[in-house]
């Protein structure tokens, strides 16, 4: 049966799919996802699709799950109502896969079904009849579900599910970056920077990856720091100018300019780990900038280059040489050639956020 790696927690999240319709199943398979949910009455489907792909297919009868051999491998358990919720918990007889039907919840109760099994040896799926669905089970109190069985008649719905694991399995791969020193630090005037106050808190050595150029872009601080000018705002990050490019999920880039509330960016720290995270608010004023400019140690004369707000707020990270916190970050009042800063190299060629081989100069 699929499975499907997951960063928050030790165990792969496992994902059937219960469809009638053919577009949705080429497109589960083609993603991966080869375990289908049946009726019994629509076996004859089951053998039908089985001819044009390879599939792993479950029937459901009388409220039980079996595989193509007749082997109960699931049990269903239906909860309609609050009592019957405080009374799910494992039971003897129970298959060692149990599938949750919510009936007519208006209020997905997820964190209530993980606290129920949590411990029991057994993998728990509910019935998600969208991605959005799915996402809350999967990460309710952090650890989630062992997996979902998604109910659905649109392929879009098992796009933006791929969509969405993609995203996870970024967070358990390390970004690489490597050190770059400042070659060049000049007052470059006003312009219109952007804040992104994100919906989670960062910590010390944490931040985004902006750039001018989408060929190297520079690990900038949050403003997590204590500071004698201004209070600590950990899930804030003054990023840049409205024209840099900024990290997002699927390894593409877009514009500070567009960011906005709903957005997901990906946050960064020392070592390369990585999250996805939530924008919650942008800001843009107009302030005061500062150019730096910089080379990597390879031997590279290339130049990356990135826009600051000129303030003492606004750092950049440095490579990892301590604990201490004031090693983590430079503020970029107290830059200077010499400085070492964290930086990503990656493609330079962009169309429409997404990384494409092409001939391109940028100055």
């Amino acid at each position: 049966m699929c499975s499907v790696s997951n960063s928050s927690s030790s165990k792969s999240k496992r994902v059937w799919i219960w469809t009638e319709s053919k577009q949705v199943m080429t497109a589960a398979v083609e993603r991966g996802w080869n375990t289908f949910v049946f009726l019994s009455e629509n076996q004859q489907l089951a053998i039908d699709w089985s001819t044009i792909a390879l599939l792993d297919p479950l029937f459901i009868k009388e409220g039980e799950v079996f595989d193509s051999g007749d082997r109960r491998v699931g049990s269903i358990i239906e909860v309609s109502t609050p009592q019957e919720l405080q009374q799910l918990q494992p039971a003897d007889g129970q298959a060692e896969n149990i599938v949750i039907d919510l009936l007519d919840w208006q209020v997905i109760p997820a964190e209530n079904i993980v606290a129920s099994f949590q411990g029991s040896g057994k993998t728990v799926f509910a019935i998600s009849k969208t991605p959005s669905e799915a996402q809350i089970f999967l990460e309710a109190l952090e650890q989630g579900l062992g997996g979902i069985v998604l109910k659905v008649e649109d392929v879009k719905a098992v796009l933006a599910l791929k969509e969405y694991f993609d995203g996870r399995n970024e967070v358990s791969n390390l970004l690489s970056l490597m050190k770059a020193t400042v070659t060049r630090v000049d007052v470059a005037g006003m312009g219109d920077r952007v804040c992104v106050d994100l919906c989670s808190l960062m910590r010390p050595g944490e931040g985004l990856l902006v750039g001018s150029f989408a060929r190297g872009l520079f690990l900038v601080h949050s403003e997590c720091l204590e500071s004698n000018y201004i209070a600590s705002r950990p899930f804030r990050v003054n990023a840049g100018p409205v024209h840099a490019y900024v990290l997002v999920p699927g390894g593409k880039t877009c514009y500070l300019s567009e960011l906005k509330s709903g957005k997901e960016v990906i946050v960064v720290d020392q070592k390369g780990r990585q999250q996805t995270v939530v924008v919650g608010r942008v800001k843009i004023e107009s302030r005061p900038l500062i150019l730096v400019e910089t080379k990597t140690n390879s031997g590279d004369q290339t130049l990356y280059g990135i826009i600051l707000q000129n303030a003492e707020t606004v750092a950049l990270v440095s490579p990892c040489k301590g604990t201490g916190e004031q090693e983590k970050a430079i503020p970029v009042t107290s830059l200077k050639v010499g400085d070492e800063v964290l930086l990503r190299v990656q493609g330079a060629a962009r169309h429409t956020g997404i990384e494409i081989q092409e001939f391109i100069v940028e100055n």
